[in-house]
């Protein structure tokens, strides 16, 4: 091997790493200063405005409050998703989101399976009559 081609290599493989770049630095998400606090008075907004919501009774049934917070709670998990877990499409090549993706269908099948198949047990469970109609059922 001549000099040229072991100095090529040298510089070549490792020049990346010698230069200070990282090849890791290109797919992953930079953790910033700015970036959690961003994600904290995100969070301290979206927990305050559900409190005051139900503090002061601001919508006038219980049902919309309930929906209302519930689409807070779901945009709070995103925002600590993202600024907090850092999860993105190029983390680790996507793997990490689409596992995330993968995760949440599985706990919509299970949940509403689960739904489905109390309502159906509960409404297909004998309906509880008169004890003395019950003697004169066959």
């Amino acid at each position: 091997m001549s000099a040229a081609h072991d100095a090529h290599d040298a510089h070549g493989a490792h020049g990346a790493h010698a230069a200070g770049h990282d090849s890791h630095d290109d797919i992953g998400y930079h953790a910033t200063v700015r970036g959690y606090v961003t994600g904290f008075l995100l969070s301290v907004v979206l927990t305050a405005i559900p409190f005051w919501l139900v503090m002061g009774k601001v919508l006038p049934s219980a049902n919309a409050t309930a929906l209302v917070i519930l689409g807070f709670a779901a945009v709070q998990m995103v925002v600590h998703m993202v600024y907090f877990l850092h999860l993105n499409a190029r983390v680790e090549g996507g793997w990490s989101l689409l596992a995330l993706l993968f995760t949440v269908a599985l706990v919509v099948i299970m949940l509403a399976g689960s739904i489905w198949v109390m309502y159906h047990m509960n409404a297909n469970m004998m309906p509880t009559v008169d004890p003395k109609a019950m003697r004169h059922m066959p």
